[in-house]
């Protein structure tokens, strides 16, 4: 188990470094000048301009301007905000914690409510309770987050009065926009769950607990659940990550100062420092989280080979 961990990290490396070269090449592949992107054609003078072309290192030719980017990364220099002037580093781990607070909350959600429906969709299969679960699953994978969101608070906050829909940063705050992505992300849960349930409820190493007079409950619990589970990690845990970018789009309905609202201002504003530095943590997180499920995955299933 041990090797295999230190070879998940050393494997780690590579990606990110792969993910620091593609950050970087964001800005040279737009077309045009990443200067007058950024002032919106608006005409400015000529030394404010070159100051600019200087902040951002495009005075250099391009592998010298890589070579510099990738010293500032190790040193954990993201460069400063064109808007702010603030260093993006301060700026996003400013924001990071509420969207990781978020995450959190819509992860839990999601993990609760999806676990629980899928296993009562399985022992229940082809009755109401899984044509019900089935039918929130579906309606919960095709309606957009966005609009969830905006019936979740024109039904809770405006008629019902039960939350604000101002962060305040309580924990009331939080639930509404929690429970509106991990509803979301529940509906794919619930359908893997069941699925795999299915599957393995359909053994004869299930067959044989329940011969031995083993009570339902231990039986899809203790030995079902933990073989149905091996699948799930993976896919629940991945979606960890995506709860982070899809956080983007609750917290600009919710107005929850996140990352994702930094990042819509940093796109409105042009702001490539911003944006890079965005794209480069949220990546990262990625990598990690995928290092942490991979571990996982390894514990729970132990015909794994660590060679």
């Amino acid at each position: 188990m041990t090797a295999y961990v230190i070879r998940r990290l050393l494997l780690t490396i590579p990606v990110l470094f792969a993910i620091v070269t593609l950050v970087f090449a964001i800005r040279p592949l737009v077309p045009g000048d990443p200067v007058e992107i950024m002032l919106f054609g608006q005409s400015a003078n000529p030394e404010v301009i070159a100051n600019i072309r200087a902040q951002l290192g495009l005075d250099k030719s391009i592998p010298e301007q890589y070579l510099l980017y990738v010293s500032n990364v190790l040193r954990g220099d993201l460069g400063t905000s064109i808007t702010t002037r603030q260093p993006v580093i301060e700026e996003i781990t400013n924001r990071y914690p509420a969207t990781l607070q978020l995450a959190i909350g819509a992860f839990l959600v999601s993990g609760i409510v999806g676990l629980g429906s899928g296993i009562l969709a399985a022992v229940y299969k082809d009755s109401p309770i899984d044509t019900v679960a089935m039918i929130v699953a579906t309606t919960g994978i095709s309606m957009p987050a966005f609009w969830f969101g905006l019936l979740a608070i024109y039904l809770f906050s405006v008629n019902l009065g039960w939350f604000s829909v101002i962060p305040d940063g309580s924990l009331k705050s939080l639930v509404l926009p929690a429970l509106t992505l991990g509803l979301i992300a529940s509906s794919i849960v619930a359908r893997l769950v069941r699925s795999a349930m299915l599957e393995v409820l359909g053994q004869e190493y299930v067959q044989t607990a329940r011969a031995k007079g083993l009570t339902e409950r231990r039986v899809v619990m203790h030995h079902a659940l933990r073989n149905a589970a091996i699948p799930v990690v993976t896919i629940v845990g991945l979606q960890f990550g995506g709860l982070l970018t899809g956080a983007f789009i609750i917290e600009a309905v919710f107005a929850w100062h996140g990352i994702g609202e930094l990042a819509v201002q940093a796109f409105a504003k042009r702001d490539f420092p911003m944006i890079q530095g965005i794209t480069l943590v949220v990546a990262t997180t990625y990598v990690l989280v995928n290092l942490v499920v991979d571990v996982i995955y390894a514990a729970l299933d132990p015909r794994i080979t660590y060679s």
